[in-house]
Protein backbone atom coordinates (compact mmCIF):
# COMPACT_ATOMS: atom_id res chain seq x y z
CA UNK A 1 0.00 0.00 0.00
CA UNK A 2 0.91 3.73 -1.10
CA UNK A 3 0.53 6.83 0.97
CA UNK A 4 0.63 10.21 -0.32
CA UNK A 5 3.01 11.79 2.23
CA UNK A 6 4.38 9.33 4.16
CA UNK A 7 6.53 5.89 3.67
CA UNK A 8 5.92 2.29 4.99
CA UNK A 9 8.67 -0.04 4.56
CA UNK A 10 11.35 1.87 2.50
CA UNK A 11 13.52 2.56 4.80
CA UNK A 12 16.74 0.22 5.80
CA UNK A 13 17.02 1.36 9.74
CA UNK A 14 13.20 1.34 10.85
CA UNK A 15 12.61 -2.01 8.78
CA UNK A 16 14.66 -3.68 11.61
CA UNK A 17 11.97 -2.72 14.13
CA UNK A 18 9.40 -3.30 12.07
CA UNK A 19 7.54 -6.84 12.96
CA UNK A 20 4.50 -8.21 14.69
CA UNK A 21 5.03 -5.56 17.39
CA UNK A 22 5.73 -2.61 15.67
CA UNK A 23 5.38 -0.90 12.10
CA UNK A 24 6.88 2.62 11.38
CA UNK A 25 5.88 5.23 8.86
CA UNK A 26 8.23 8.00 7.98
CA UNK A 27 7.61 11.18 6.01
CA UNK A 28 9.99 12.31 4.26
CA UNK A 29 10.98 16.18 3.11
CA UNK A 30 13.49 18.56 1.27
CA UNK A 31 15.35 19.68 4.71
CA UNK A 32 17.21 22.72 3.67
CA UNK A 33 17.48 25.35 1.16
CA UNK A 34 14.35 25.30 -1.06
CA UNK A 35 13.72 27.86 -3.39
CA UNK A 36 9.60 28.91 -3.82
CA UNK A 37 8.45 32.23 -5.16
CA UNK A 38 11.93 33.62 -4.59
CA UNK A 39 11.92 32.89 -1.46
CA UNK A 40 14.48 29.95 0.26
CA UNK A 41 12.78 27.49 2.58
CA UNK A 42 14.90 26.04 5.34
CA UNK A 43 12.49 23.06 7.53
CA UNK A 44 15.23 22.56 9.43
CA UNK A 45 15.80 25.94 11.56
CA UNK A 46 19.01 25.13 13.07
CA UNK A 47 20.41 23.49 10.80
CA UNK A 48 23.17 26.20 9.89
CA UNK A 49 24.04 25.99 13.37
CA UNK A 50 24.45 22.91 14.05
CA UNK A 51 26.23 22.06 10.46
CA UNK A 52 24.22 19.16 9.97
CA UNK A 53 23.14 19.86 6.27
CA UNK A 54 26.53 18.89 5.34
CA UNK A 55 26.30 15.41 6.47
CA UNK A 56 22.32 15.26 6.02
CA UNK A 57 20.74 12.01 6.34
CA UNK A 58 18.51 13.47 3.46
CA UNK A 59 21.82 12.00 1.00
CA UNK A 60 22.01 8.73 3.01
CA UNK A 61 20.77 5.44 1.44
CA UNK A 62 17.53 5.80 -1.13
CA UNK A 63 18.25 9.57 -0.62
CA UNK A 64 20.76 9.19 -3.11
CA UNK A 65 18.72 8.19 -5.76
CA UNK A 66 17.14 10.88 -7.98
CA UNK A 67 13.77 9.69 -8.05
CA UNK A 68 13.68 9.58 -4.22
CA UNK A 69 15.02 13.34 -4.16
CA UNK A 70 12.16 14.37 -6.84
CA UNK A 71 9.40 12.49 -4.22
CA UNK A 72 10.57 14.62 -1.95
CA UNK A 73 10.42 17.88 -3.38
CA UNK A 74 7.54 17.31 -4.87
CA UNK A 75 5.70 16.69 -1.05
CA UNK A 76 7.91 20.21 0.00
CA UNK A 77 6.57 22.51 -2.91
CA UNK A 78 2.78 21.11 -2.04
CA UNK A 79 3.58 22.16 1.70
CA UNK A 80 4.97 25.53 0.64
CA UNK A 81 1.57 26.51 -1.83
CA UNK A 82 -0.96 24.79 -0.80
CA UNK A 83 -0.21 23.67 3.28
CA UNK A 84 -4.06 23.36 4.02
CA UNK A 85 -4.13 20.40 1.38
CA UNK A 86 -0.84 19.38 2.68
CA UNK A 87 -2.03 18.50 5.99
CA UNK A 88 -5.17 17.05 4.95
CA UNK A 89 -3.58 14.69 3.06
CA UNK A 90 -1.24 14.03 5.89
CA UNK A 91 -4.03 13.41 8.43
CA UNK A 92 -6.00 10.90 6.02
CA UNK A 93 -2.19 8.76 5.30
CA UNK A 94 -1.92 8.72 8.86
CA UNK A 95 -5.45 7.99 9.78
CA UNK A 96 -5.13 4.71 7.50
CA UNK A 97 -1.95 3.86 8.23
CA UNK A 98 -2.97 3.77 12.18
CA UNK A 99 -6.18 2.04 11.18
CA UNK A 100 -4.39 -0.75 9.26
CA UNK A 101 -1.85 -1.12 11.79
CA UNK A 102 -4.20 -1.51 14.76
CA UNK A 103 -6.39 -4.31 12.67
CA UNK A 104 -2.94 -6.21 12.64
CA UNK A 105 -2.35 -5.77 16.62
CA UNK A 106 0.62 -3.78 15.84
CA UNK A 107 1.67 -0.58 17.34
CA UNK A 108 1.79 2.13 14.50
CA UNK A 109 4.54 4.41 14.65
CA UNK A 110 5.14 8.14 13.10
CA UNK A 111 8.23 9.85 12.59
CA UNK A 112 6.87 12.99 11.00
CA UNK A 113 10.92 14.98 11.01
CA UNK A 114 12.31 12.64 8.65
CA UNK A 115 14.52 14.65 7.36
CA UNK A 116 12.97 18.11 8.81
CA UNK A 117 12.68 19.12 11.95
CA UNK A 118 9.19 21.41 11.97
CA UNK A 119 7.54 19.98 14.51
CA UNK A 120 4.51 18.80 13.47
CA UNK A 121 3.95 16.22 15.56
CA UNK A 122 3.49 18.21 18.59
CA UNK A 123 -0.10 19.45 17.07
CA UNK A 124 -0.97 16.24 14.80
CA UNK A 125 0.03 13.65 17.62
CA UNK A 126 -3.00 14.27 20.26
CA UNK A 127 -5.33 13.52 17.03
CA UNK A 128 -4.06 9.97 17.09
CA UNK A 129 -3.57 8.51 20.34
CA UNK A 130 -2.97 4.73 19.56
CA UNK A 131 -0.07 5.94 17.57
CA UNK A 132 3.52 6.45 18.87
CA UNK A 133 5.15 9.33 17.43
CA UNK A 134 8.87 10.25 17.77
CA UNK A 135 11.15 12.74 16.41
CA UNK A 136 14.97 13.28 16.20
CA UNK A 137 15.51 17.39 16.95
CA UNK A 138 18.03 20.15 17.28
CA UNK A 139 15.08 22.54 18.50
CA UNK A 140 16.46 22.47 22.77
CA UNK A 141 13.67 23.91 24.16
CA UNK A 142 11.27 20.99 23.21
CA UNK A 143 13.07 19.24 25.76
CA UNK A 144 11.65 21.56 28.60
CA UNK A 145 8.07 21.33 26.46
CA UNK A 146 5.36 19.33 27.82
CA UNK A 147 5.06 17.48 24.59
CA UNK A 148 2.06 14.99 23.67
CA UNK A 149 1.95 11.69 25.79
CA UNK A 150 2.36 9.90 22.67
CA UNK A 151 5.11 11.73 20.98
CA UNK A 152 9.34 11.32 21.90
CA UNK A 153 12.08 13.39 20.97
CA UNK A 154 15.42 12.56 21.07
CA UNK A 155 17.81 15.44 20.82
CA UNK A 156 20.30 15.93 18.19
CA UNK A 157 24.07 16.64 19.01
CA UNK A 158 26.34 18.79 17.16
CA UNK A 159 29.63 20.32 18.11
CA UNK A 160 29.78 23.25 15.26
CA UNK A 161 29.06 25.36 17.16
CA UNK A 162 30.09 24.89 21.57
CA UNK A 163 27.17 27.11 22.33
CA UNK A 164 24.71 24.48 21.06
CA UNK A 165 26.58 20.99 22.25
CA UNK A 166 26.60 22.42 25.46
CA UNK A 167 22.39 23.65 25.72
CA UNK A 168 22.46 20.11 24.36
CA UNK A 169 24.06 17.80 26.86
CA UNK A 170 22.11 20.18 29.48
CA UNK A 171 18.98 19.47 28.46
CA UNK A 172 20.05 15.82 28.54
CA UNK A 173 21.60 16.21 32.25
CA UNK A 174 18.22 18.06 33.28
CA UNK A 175 15.22 16.36 31.49
CA UNK A 176 16.75 13.18 31.13
CA UNK A 177 15.98 13.15 27.67
CA UNK A 178 18.66 11.45 24.99
CA UNK A 179 21.21 12.84 22.36
CA UNK A 180 21.61 11.54 19.57
CA UNK A 181 25.38 11.72 18.33
CA UNK A 182 26.79 11.22 15.58
CA UNK A 183 30.28 9.02 15.09
CA UNK A 184 32.63 8.71 12.75
CA UNK A 185 33.80 5.03 12.69
CA UNK A 186 32.62 3.09 15.86
CA UNK A 187 31.04 3.30 18.86
CA UNK A 188 32.18 4.55 21.92
CA UNK A 189 31.32 3.09 25.21
CA UNK A 190 30.59 6.33 26.66
CA UNK A 191 30.19 9.79 25.47
CA UNK A 192 30.74 13.15 28.06
CA UNK A 193 30.31 10.62 31.12
CA UNK A 194 27.22 8.90 29.51
CA UNK A 195 26.68 5.59 28.39
CA UNK A 196 26.39 4.98 24.56
CA UNK A 197 24.37 2.79 23.49
CA UNK A 198 23.65 1.22 19.41
CA UNK A 199 20.86 3.69 17.78
CA UNK A 200 21.46 1.65 14.23
CA UNK A 201 20.30 -1.67 15.92
CA UNK A 202 16.73 -0.09 15.15
CA UNK A 203 14.93 3.17 15.20
CA UNK A 204 12.62 2.46 18.05
CA UNK A 205 13.50 5.39 20.09
CA UNK A 206 10.98 5.71 22.62
CA UNK A 207 12.32 2.55 23.88
CA UNK A 208 15.52 3.81 24.99
CA UNK A 209 16.36 4.03 28.38
CA UNK A 210 16.52 7.84 29.70
CA UNK A 211 19.79 9.65 29.86
CA UNK A 212 21.70 8.14 27.28
CA UNK A 213 23.70 8.81 23.95
CA UNK A 214 22.74 7.79 21.06
CA UNK A 215 25.32 6.28 19.26
CA UNK A 216 25.10 6.41 15.11
CA UNK A 217 27.07 5.70 12.76
CA UNK A 218 27.97 8.46 9.62
CA UNK A 219 26.41 7.65 6.63
CA UNK A 220 26.17 8.96 3.24
CA UNK A 221 27.97 12.37 2.81
CA UNK A 222 28.53 12.58 6.97
CA UNK A 223 31.57 10.30 6.39
CA UNK A 224 33.72 12.93 4.91
CA UNK A 225 31.97 15.87 7.10
CA UNK A 226 35.10 17.99 9.32
CA UNK A 227 32.41 20.76 10.51
CA UNK A 228 31.80 19.37 14.04
CA UNK A 229 28.51 17.40 13.28
CA UNK A 230 30.56 13.79 13.01
CA UNK A 231 32.25 13.20 16.07
CA UNK A 232 35.70 11.43 16.33
CA UNK A 233 34.97 8.19 19.25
Amino acid sequence: MTYNLIGVGNNAKTIKGDGSEYMTAIRYLKPYKTMFKGKVHNLCALADKAKCHEGCLNTAGRGQMGVVQRGRERKTMLLLSDPITFYDELHKDIKTFVRRQMAKGIKPCLRLGGTDDKGDAIKVAPHFPDAQFYDYTKVVKRAYMKLPDNYHITLSYSEADKDYAEQVYQAVLDTGVNMAVVFRDKLPKTFRGLRVINGDADDLRFLDPKGVVVGLKAKGKAKRDTSGFVIDA
